[in-house]
């Protein structure tokens, strides 16, 4: 059990904000804390996906953004999910069930999140509760790369 809360939570994070995880993901591998060939790794990869998250925090507040429930949002939620979770399946945990908690942890931080910021999205309420949930899906993303052993230390 234990080594299935980080794909969990990065599949929370993928919920929350998509390109966060995406980030954090690449971060990791950069760092050397992760290892997986299909994610870009070095400073040029670091910033794209950085510039991306930042982006879609901003447009996350904007009043026609779509609504991250919607089908090709949510598909895109959860195979990113299912992606960082497979990467991030701890000892004892297969790549199939890392998997599975990331896609139940991005099904959670989907329908979590909306909830969270309310039926209201054009309120200035809401871009409190929006930039709230930047900071959260921020914490989480540094909090899962920093949890991640780092190289030499196993």
């Amino acid at each position: 059990m234990s080594g299935l809360w980080r794909p969990f939570g990065i599949g929370v994070l993928t919920g929350l904000r998509s390109m966060s995880a995406v980030a954090a993901l690449s971060w990791a591998t950069s760092l050397g804390r992760i290892g997986a060939g299909w994610i870009p790794l070095g400073p040029g990869a670091r910033r794209l996906t950085t510039l991306a998250a930042l982006a879609e925090m901003a447009g996350d507040k904007i009043p026609f953004a779509p609504d991250r429930r919607i089908a090709p949002s949510f598909l895109l939620r959860l195979a990113l999910g299912a992606a960082g979770g497979s990467v991030l399946a701890g000892r004892g945990v297969s790549r199939t069930e890392g998997a599975m908690a990331g896609i139940a942890g991005a099904v959670a931080g989907t329908l979590l999140g909306r909830a969270a910021r309310g039926a209201d999205t054009q309120s200035g309420g809401d871009w409190a509760r929006g930039l709230t949930e930047d900071a959260v899906a921020a914490g989480l993303a540094v909090a899962l790369v920093r949890s991640l052993a780092r190289p030499g230390r196993g």
